[in-house]
């Protein structure tokens, strides 16, 4: 593979935005953006976490709940969910902090620990994020299809061109389609969920006793958790353009804000209705809330959450292949995603595979906490100040097994503490009472491993390469944008 050469960024630059409302085709891939194109106002890093959550996927987690391997009643699951939810949501805003500081997208990032072994991660998440369209896209092409009375497969290529463009045109777009489809889908929400409350079970007992409630609730909680875990390999995506000066803790609360607020609505809608679902499909949300007026609603409301969150996944799926080091322009990645999409979706449509589907990647994603915590050990390892400078260029990463290692055994260890329809571990059945705690086992392992390790290689806590500067700080201590240095922790 030929290299970039010195000082510059190949494919892996290009055109870019440099103010809001700036509509260009964005070129621009993972390499640090200049900080002549930083900008953004900080409300946009609400809404653009609020409104992909908005979905049928987070319902349909609401109200599992109350099934029969789980066993909560109304009350202990709306704890489990809020508890779950704002836990993974840590991770997330967490990250998203990083962008500014940087520039740099977080499968991008993860070239500093992972070197030449990101190609293993990259690809994951790059094939997780076109598996999560054809899911995602299934509900929203049947709501098309109940809607204006097309062939499914035309409602999946209305769903996929729409959400095709955003990903194509990229961060600027995208932005503003997330901040005006929150006000939409927030106002659509609103109007269901006055339903909901006229119609809900928020009375249900748990069906569960001693420690199976337990059990239960913790199965619950990360059930919650592992519907926004999934964003931490995306976070700095959308943050990235930010200037480097921007307050860290701002983007850390409206982060989780916007995360956790819309999970959390969402999927409390679903516990409230768990027991009068018809199904799990569109067509059983319309039913549920009686058809006409507002069941054209809800299936609208379907149809832009599903553009919303798959656009993202089109986006961040098109950094993560270049993360591998693939010498593809970004939109032409996401409109590979898009297609892929397209095929996939047809064939779950046409078997009994989707929810086996759905189940594989959640078993998947038990990846991403000891990934996750290898990245944050290395943040503080280079005291919050990486040098991207040559991130880009493949020649210049280190090999990486440590990284790479640390993750596989963070997942390893995580798995007798899994409970999932594929698999439940030893510890998840014996000790937990078929509790799920694989996500915490799973990101403290691969944390502590990759500190050990890189301990015993470089006899020092602290990384003494691959550092960038501080900033000068003015007077009042703030860092400023003052040269191209990311800002200190």
């Amino acid at each position: 593979m030929s290299e970039v050469p010195e000082g510059g960024e190949g494919v892996f630059g290009g055109q870019m935005p440099s103010s809001e409302g700036e509509y260009v085709l964005e070129m621009h891939g993972m390499a640090p953006i200049p900080l002549d194109n930083r900008y953004g106002s900080l409300h946009r890093i609400f809404t653009v976490w609020f409104t992909p959550n908005l979905v049928p996927a987070a319902f349909f987690i609401g109200t599992l709940a109350t099934a029969s391997y789980i066993g909560l009643g109304f009350w202990s699951g709306v704890a489990a969910i809020v508890l779950g939810t704002v836990i993974g949501g840590l991770l997330v805003s967490i990250l998203c902090t990083w962008g500014p500081q940087t520039g740099v997208a977080q499968l991008p990032l993860a070239r500093l620990p992972f070197g030449r072994t990101v190609v293993l991660p990259g690809l994951l998440q790059w094939l997780s994020t076109i598996a999560w369209d054809a899911i995602n896209a299934i509900f929203g092409a049947e709501a098309i299809h109940i809607l204006i009375h097309v062939p499914f497969w035309l409602g999946l290529a209305i769903v996929l061109v729409l959400q095709g463009v955003l990903g194509l045109f990229g961060y600027e777009i995208m932005h503003l389609f997330e901040k005006w489809m929150s006000i939409v889908l927030g106002v659509m929400f609103l109007v269901i969920t006055i339903k909901i409350i006229q119609i809900g079970n928020f009375h249900a007992a748990a069906t569960a006793h001693g420690g199976a409630l337990v059990g239960g609730f913790i199965l619950m909680a990360t059930i919650a958790a592992s519907f926004v875990i999934a964003w931490a390999a995306y976070a700095s995506d959308y943050s990235r353009y930010m200037k480097p000066d921007t307050s860290r803790r701002a983007i850390f609360w409206l982060t989780l804000a916007g995360v956790s607020l819309s999970s959390i609505w969402i999927e409390i809608l679903g516990l409230a209705a768990a027991a009068i679902i018809v199904n799990d499909t569109s067509a059983g949300i319309q039913h549920l809330v009686g058809g006409g007026v507002l069941g054209v609603l809800a299936l609208v409301a379907i149809v832009i959450g599903t553009v919303a969150v798959n656009a993202m996944n089109d986006y961040s799926g098109s950094l993560a292949l270049q993360a591998t080091g693939a010498r593809v322009k970004r939109p032409y990645v996401a409109v590979v995603v898009t297609v892929a999409a397209f095929a996939l979706t047809l064939w779950l449509h046409h078997g009994s595979l989707a929810t086996k589907f759905e189940n594989v990647l959640l078993f998947v994603t038990y990846w991403i906490p000891p990934f996750v915590a290898v990245q944050m050990v290395d943040w503080w390892r280079r005291r919050g100040r990486p040098d991207v400078t040559h991130l880009v260029r493949t020649d210049r990463l280190r090999p990486g097994w440590d990284a790479l290692a640390a993750m596989l055994i963070g997942f390893v260890v995580a798995i007798p503490f899994m409970d999932t329809s594929l698999y439940i571990g030893y510890a998840s059945s014996h000790w937990l009472q078929y509790g799920d705690i694989a996500y915490l086992v799973g990101f403290v392992v691969g944390g502590a491993v990759y500190a050990v390790l890189r301990r015993s290689i470089t006899k020092s806590n602290r990384e003494t390469e691959g550092v960038a500067p501080p900033l000068t700080a003015p007077a009042q201590g703030q860092a400023t944008a003052a040269n191209d240095a990311p800002a200190s922790v």
